[in-house]
C-alpha cells in the first residue's frame, strides 16, 4: 500500500470502531437526539469529509452529477431523518470500495511500472580515462557509451568490445539471460548482467527501444474501447436520469396521497426510499471496474511482453478470426545463410538430400564478391547473409551508381562492370535470360554487363514455436491462417508446409500485400477481425491497413512498431496466440461485471422503489457490487497460465 491507502485504512478504520462503539452505547444508554447527532458526525466527518468537499467542488464547476454528489446527498438526507449510523456506514463502505479500487489500480500500474524499471537515468561517456554519467539525451549516435556489470543499457547501438549476459525479462517477459559480444546489436532496456561493455549508438535516446516502449504504454489508455466509450456515455446520461427519478419519487408519491387518495403523505418514508434509492444507483461498479479490467489486461499482458497500445486494440483482439502473416523476420528467423553457388549447372552441387554442398571453386567465390558488393549498402537480411557468407572486408568505393528496386533487388556498377544482383522479377525487367534452380531457398539471380552469371541459393531458418503457434492460434479460436511474402512459390510453399499454414500468396510486392490484406478484409464477417503480423520496413502500409497490426518488436523496424497496434517484445509467434487468450479473458471480465452490475441494481432500485430495499440493501447494491466487480477485473492481471 502507498501513503494515500494507508492514511485511508486508517480513516476507514477509525471511522467503523467510533461507530461500533456509538451503536453499543445506544443500545445502553439513551442519548439526547442532538448529542447522538453530535456523537454520529465525528466518525461521519472522518470518513467522508473528502467526499463531501469533492462533491461541493463538483457543485460550484458546474459538474454536479457525480458519484460523490449521490453519496454525500444519500449520506446527508440519512442523517437529516435521523438514520445516523445508516448515514455513518453508506459513507464508511463506500469508502472501503474506493480503498479497494485504489489497491486494485495500484496493483495493475505496478506490471508496468516494473516496465518502466528499465527507463535508464544516465550514460556513461569515458573521458581522459573517466567514466562520466551523462543525460542519455545528450549522447549523440555514434558516441562509444560503457556499460558496467548491473546497469541498463541506455541506447540503442552495436557493442565494440566486450562480452557478456543481458537481462531482457522486462521487455521480453522472458527469465532466461542472452548473450552479446562485440559486433552484436543490443538495444535499451536490457540489464547488463556479467562483463562490460562498450557499446557504439546507432539512434538518439528519444528514438531508442526503451523511450518508444515507455511512449506506448504510457500512452495506451488514452485509447478507449466501445465498451469504455459506452459505459462513459451511459454513466453521462444516468446518473442525472437517477437523481431526477430520486426527487420524483421523495415528492410524487406523497402529494398523490394526500391530493388524490386523502390518505398521509408520509413524507419521511418516501424521502427514505427516494436516498435509498440514489445509493442503490450509483453506477461506481460500471464506471471503475470496466476501465480498471482493461488497464488490468493492458498490464498483464506487458508483464508477458506483449505491448499492447490501447484497450479498443484489445477489444479487436478478442474477435480475431483471420492471422496473416509476412514471412521473413516473422514465421523465420530471418537470418539467412548461403547454401549454394551455381555458376553453371544446379545439379553439379546438389547431394542426396536435395541439399547443396557449400563447397566453391574460386570462380564462385569471385560471382560472391561481386553479389556481397552489390548488396554491400543494403541492410536486408539477404544482403547481410551474402556479406557474412564472403567473410572478407568489403571496400565500398568500389561501388558505383547503387539504384535499388523493392521487390526486386539493386542494380550497381562494381569495378567498371554493371552488376544485376536480384530475384526474377529483376532479370525479365532487364530482358535477361535466368536459370531456375531445383533446390528449395531464395534464389540470388547475378547478371554482370547484362549477361546472366549465375545465381546463388540462400535458405532462410523458421522460427522455434513457428509451428506450435499455429497449433495455439487454431485453438484460441483463429479459423484463417494466411501467409503472404514476395519470395519465391516453392520456398514459400515449403515453410507454410512446415508451420502448418494452409493459405500461400507469393511472388508479392509491399503494395500486393495490400491487395491481398484488402481483399481478405472484404471476406470476412460480421464483427470478425484481421491481424496482420509482420516486421519489415515493407510491413508498414499492411500493419495500418488491417483492423489490427501485429509487429515483431525486438529485431522489428521502427516503422513497423510505430504502425503496428501490437508490439511483441521477443519477436516470438507464440505470444499471438497469448495476447488473443489475455483480449478474450479481459473482455469475458468486462461483460460478467457490466451484466453483474446492472442485473444486481435493476433488481435492488425495483426493490427499493416500492420500499422492501433499506438502505443496508442499498449499500450492497452499491459498494458490494463495485467491490465484487473490482476483484473480479483484477483478474485480468492473471495471465500466466492461459
Amino acid at each position: 500500500m502507498n501513503k494515500k491507502q494507508i492514511k485511508m485504512l486508517v480513516r476507514i478504520i477509525t471511522a467503523a470502531v467510533l461507530m461500533i462503539a456509538l451503536t453499543v452505547l445506544a443500545k445502553f444508554v439513551t442519548l439526547n437526539r442532538w448529542v447522538e447527532f453530535i456523537l454520529f458526525m465525528v466518525p461521519y466527518l472522518v470518513i467522508g469529509y473528502d467526499i463531501l468537499k469533492k462533491a461541493g467542488k463538483g457543485i460550484l464547476n458546474k459538474q454536479v452529477f457525480d458519484e460523490n454528489f449521490l453519496m454525500a446527498v444519500a449520506t446527508i438526507g440519512a442523517i437529516a431523518l435521523g438514520d445516523y449510523k445508516e448515514g455513518v456506514a453508506v459513507m464508511l463502505f463506500y469508502q472501503i470500495g474506493e480503498l479497494f479500487q485504489s489497491y486494485a489500480v495500484g496493483k495493475s500500474r505496478r506490471n508496468i511500472t516494473e516496465l518502466m524499471d528499465i527507463r535508464p537515468d544516465y550514460a556513461n561517456i569515458e573521458r581522459d580515462g573517466q567514466l562520466e554519467k551523462v543525460d542519455p539525451d545528450e549522447v549523440e549516435i555514434g558516441s562509444i557509451i560503457v556499460v558496467q556489470p548491473g546497469e541498463k543499457v541506455p541506447i540503442d547501438g552495436i557493442v565494440v568490445e566486450g562480452k557478456s549476459t543481458l537481462n531482457t525479462s522486462a521487455l521480453t517477459g522472458e527469465s532466461v539471460p542472452r548473450e552479446v559480444a562485440t559486433g552484436e546489436e543490443i538495444i535499451s532496456g536490457c540489464i547488463n548482467l556479467s562483463g562490460l561493455l562498450k557499446i557504439q549508438t546507432t539512434k538518439e535516446f528519444g528514438e531508442s527501444t526503451v523511450s518508444k516502449i515507455l511512449d506506448l504504454v504510457e500512452n495506451a489508455s488514452s485509447k478507449k474501447s466501445r465498451s469504455e466509450n459506452f459505459i462513459s456515455k451511459f454513466a453521462h446520461y444516468y446518473t442525472p436520469a437517477v437523481c431526477y427519478g430520486a426527487l420524483a419519487l421523495a415528492i410524487i408519491p406523497p402529494l398523490v396521497r394526500m391530493i388524490f387518495m386523502g390518505l398521509p403523505a408520509d413524507w419521511g418514508e418516501w424521502i427514505y426510499r427516494a436516498l435509498t434509492f440514489l445509493v442503490i444507483s450509483c453506477p461506481c461498479a460500471l464506471v471503475i471496474s470496466i476501465p480498471l479490467s482493461f488497464f488490468a489486461g493492458i498490464g498483464g499482458a506487458s508483464a508477458a511482453g506483449v505491448l499492447i497500445k490501447g484497450s479498443n486494440y484489445l477489444e479487436t483482439l478478442a474477435q480475431t478470426k483471420t492471422v496473416v502473416f509476412d514471412k521473413t523476420g516473422t514465421i523465420t528467423q530471418g537470418v539467412f545463410e548461403v547454401c549454394g553457388i551455381h555458376q553453371h549447372s544446379c545439379s553439379e552441387h546438389k547431394k542426396a538430400d536435395g541439399t547443396c554442398q557449400p563447397e566453391y571453386t574460386a570462380e564462385e567465390q569471385h560471382l560472391l564478391e561481386y553479389a556481397a558488393l552489390a548488396e554491400c549498402h543494403s541492410t536486408h537480411p539477404i544482403s547481410v547473409s551474402l556479406q557474412k557468407a564472403y567473410g572478407k572486408k568489403l571496400d565500398n568505393t568500389r561501388v558505383t551508381d547503387v539504384q535499388e528496386i523493392s521487390g526486386h533487388g539493386v542494380i550497381t556498377t562494381v569495378d567498371g562492370h554493371q552488376v544485376a544482383a536480384g530475384n526474377d522479377k529483376l532479370m525479365k525487367k532487364l530482358g535477361i535470360e535466368y536459370r531456375m534452380c531445383d533446390c528449395v531457398g531464395t534464389i540470388v539471380h547475378l547478371a554482370i554487363d547484362n549477361v546472366y552469371a549465375g545465381h546463388i541459393l540462400i535458405a532462410d531458418v523458421i522460427k522455434p514455436h513457428a509451428a506450435e503457434a499455429m497449433k495455439k492460434l487454431k485453438a484460441a479460436g483463429v479459423n484463417r491462417l494466411v501467409m503472404l511474402t514476395g519470395d519465391d512459390d516453392r520456398v514459400a510453399q515449403q515453410v507454410a508446409d512446415e508451420v502448418g499454414i494452409s493459405e500461400v500468396h507469393s511472388k508479392l510486392l509491399p503494395a500486393d500485400k495490400v491487395t491481398q490484406v484488402e481483399r481478405l478484409l472484404e471476406q470476412k464477417q460480421g464483427k470478425d477481425a484481421l491481424a496482420f503480423v509482420g516486421d519489415g520496413i515493407n510491413d508498414a502500409p499492411v500493419l495500418s491497413r488491417a483492423d489490427i497490426g501485429i509487429a515483431m518488436g525486438a529485431l522489428g523496424s521502427d516503422a513497423a512498431i510505430e504502425a503496428a497496434d501490437v508490439v511483441l517484445m521477443d519477436d516470438d509467434p507464440i505470444k499471438i496466440a497469448k495476447a488473443i487468450q489475455i483480449a478474450k479473458k479481459c473482455l469475458r471480465i468486462v461483460y460478467e461485471n457490466i451484466y453483474f452490475a446492472i442485473g444486481v441494481k435493476l433488481i435492488c432500485l425495483l426493490l427499493g422503489a416500492i420500499g422492501i430495499a433499506n438502505m443496508w440493501v442499498a449499500i450492497f447494491a452499491d459498494v458490494g457490487v463495485m467491490v465484487i466487480a473490482v476483484l473480479n477485473a483484477v483478474r485480468a492481471l492473471f495471465v500466466k497460465k492461459l
